[in-house]
């Protein structure tokens, strides 16, 4: 099993009045591969933020392997 941070990213309107990209949660998830790190993610930020939908509170979906030290 690997690890991956996976981030639920989301475009808003700075102060400024320009788009800015933010990270609604970053989550650390175990997993087989990519596709299942996400799937999981989804359900976990579903269960965290009491939503039905992981795209009512994110635009998109950021996938990296962690590399932690051991």
């Amino acid at each position: 099993m690997s690890r991956f941070v996976v981030r639920f990213m989301k475009d808003v309107l700075g102060g400024n009045g320009r788009e800015i990209e933010i990270c609604q949660r970053s989550l650390e998830i175990d997993a087989l591969n990519e596709g299942q790190a996400k799937e999981l993610a989804k359900k976990k930020f579903c269960e965290t933020e009491a939503l039905c939908e992981w795209s009512l509170h994110a635009d998109r979906i950021q996938i990296r392997e962690a590399n932690f030290p051991s």
